[in-house]
């Protein structure tokens, strides 16, 4: 019998990333000799019955319709957000007051106000917090800023990076959440494009300093979704405003000095989840793209590209998995975020990516929208 402290986890939200959370609070401990044993206490949502069919299907011990009542129990140590990002500091600021330690998906908030709070609450609190960026998890990824660190791409010039999807094309998808700001704080700029951001800063170990970007929304009215159409509604009653951008463009300077482009769209017909990044430096150049997520392209010395299959026990986080060649999924990287996370609230380490990244990220994508409602003017992040 393990004599390992168990800790219990709360999770607020059970749609697309409560499901894909889920699943990785259920595997870690079967895959990672973890210091601490996690235990799926309760999870929260809005409705009785599909928070409750939720904690069935997906392995949680109970459910509770109050986010506010998962914060203050004696069983939740870890709270866990996977709310849209309007609800993001109001829940991660009360459960880092309730001495909770919080990890938030990203990003981590609607505006740069909210971020800064959610920054303030996390220096003065007990417990730990970090933000999910993912991606940081990818195996490749990783590799990718190992290679950095050990100066195989020498003095990095250049930073290229893409989100494509196409998901929303079709001008008969409804006019979900993910569509409206109040709810999203930004469309394809702040669900997609954080990531490259952050993806961009984690591999080169520098950050973005200054943007200079467009946005565009193709399709500026959608059908509403469900019930908020009514019944015998006409065409016009039953479309909504979209108040997010679908797409956004964004050159910009690294802290070191390269310079750096940025693509995030959900119009990119063809693309289904397409992030892709290359880093072009003085020695070598790197290369990845998602959609073929176990290989990291290298370049050494000028010369063409080698593929690297990253499934070899000595990549990062790969020992944990399957032999050399069984390549790893999308559900991985977030059962590696949650090994990290454990791991750092055992150590006393600070966990990362912390919420001061996901605040640099927010200002990044602000500069952007700035930028942008401008005509394009260069615009420091930090101004």
């Amino acid at each position: 019998m393990s004599n390992k402290t168990t800790v219990g986890v709360g999770m607020i939200g059970y749609a697309f990333m409560g499901r894909v959370h889920s699943q990785a609070w259920r595997s870690v401990g079967a895959f990672f000799d973890l210091p601490l044993v996690p235990r799926m206490a309760v999870i929260a949502g809005r409705s009785k019955e599909r928070t409750e069919a939720a904690a069935t299907q997906l392995g949680w011990e109970a459910a509770e319709t109050d986010w506010r009542e998962l914060v203050e129990r004696d069983d939740v140590q870890i709270v866990d957000i996977c709310t849209p990002g309007d609800s993001h500091a109001e829940i991660a600021i009360a459960a880092l007051e309730a001495g909770k330690h919080v990890i938030c998906e990203k990003p981590l908030a609607n505006t740069v106000a909210e971020a800064e709070a959610m920054v303030r609450a996390a220096a003065a609190a007990s417990g730990k917090s970090m933000v999910a960026f993912n991606y940081r998890r990818v195996p490749a990824v990783a590799l990718a800023r190992r290679y950095v660190e050990e100066g195989r791409l020498g003095e990095i010039r250049h930073v290229r990076a893409q989100y494509l999807q196409d998901w929303i094309v079709d001008p008969e998808f409804p006019l979900v959440w993910r569509l409206q700001k109040d709810k999203a704080g930004a469309g394809a700029l702040g669900d997609i494009g954080s990531h490259i951001v952050d993806a961009a800063e984690f591999i080169t170990g520098q950050h973005v300093v200054g943007v200079s970007g467009l946005t565009e929304t193709f399709i500026k009215q959608r059908p509403l979704a469900g019930e908020s159409a009514g019944l015998g509604a006409s065409r016009a009653d039953s479309t909504g405003e979209v108040t997010v951008d679908d797409a956004a463009l964004f050159i910009g300077r690294m802290s070191g000095g390269a310079l750096a482009s940025f693509e995030a769209t959900r119009f990119a017909t063809g693309r289904k989840n397409a992030m892709r990044i290359e880093i072009n430096g003085q020695l070598g150049s790197l290369a990845f793209d998602f959609e073929s997520m176990n290989e990291l392209w290298f370049s050494s010395g000028g010369g063409g590209f080698e593929r690297i299959l990253v499934t070899e026990p000595d990549h990062p986080y790969v020992g944990a998995w399957w032999p050399p060649g069984h390549g790893l999924g999308y559900e991985h990287t977030f059962t590696h975020e949650i090994k990290d996370f454990l791991e750092a609230i055992a150590t006393g380490a600070d966990p990362t990516p912390s919420f001061a990244d996901g605040l640099r990220v927010q200002r990044v994508l602000e500069a952007v929208e700035r930028s942008a409602a401008e005509g394009s003017r260069y615009t420091n992040v930090e101004d």
